[in-house]
């Protein structure tokens, strides 16, 4: 059981079902989530490597921490209720999902260095080889893809053993 598990802060759900790998957790928007939700992204990771083979460099980790970081945070930030935070690894990539009860789309903004703050969905952009938002019945789903090959145009990377 993990840490977020532990405290009563996030339910944790690890499947894997026909070679595809997947971590997901609910946070509830408390403080702590993201620290809990990005060391769910290095277990997510850690997983990949002990015991797929996958090698994931420094690089990679990182900006799939950085995004789930950002994701969540802005979820946290924006709604009132829980959100759920999908890891799922798709070829080279793995797929960072938030779903909350916001219907609101977020908007980058246009860069500006002098701006304090609110660069979170910039640096997602420049971290993710896709990104993509869509409504749901209740609120939104944001997906970014991060390469976690040694190449980001490799579409399939990672040793499998």
């Amino acid at each position: 059981m993990n840490k977020a598990a532990q405290n009563g802060a996030a339910r944790d759900e690890n499947r894997l079902q026909d070679g595809l790998v997947w971590m997901s957790a609910a946070y509830e928007g408390v403080p702590g989530d993201v620290a809990r939700a990005r060391e769910l992204a290095r277990a997510f990771l850690l997983r990949l490597e002990n015991d797929h083979g996958y090698r994931v460099p420094d690089r990679a980790a990182q900006a799939v921490q950085l995004v789930v970081s950002e994701l969540l945070t802005n979820a946290c930030k924006h709604t009132s209720g829980p959100a759920l935070v999908d890891l799922e690894l798709v070829g080279g990539q793995v797929e960072v999902t938030v779903r909350d009860s916001d219907p609101g789309l977020p908007v980058a903004r246009t860069t500006d260095p002098g701006r304090v703050g609110q660069h979170g969905l910039e640096i997602v952009l420049a971290v993710s080889q896709s990104f993509e938002v869509d409504r749901e019945p209740v609120g939104k789903r944001t997906r970014a893809a991060v390469c976690i090959t040694d190449d980001p145009r490799e579409g399939d990377g990672g040793s499998t053993g």
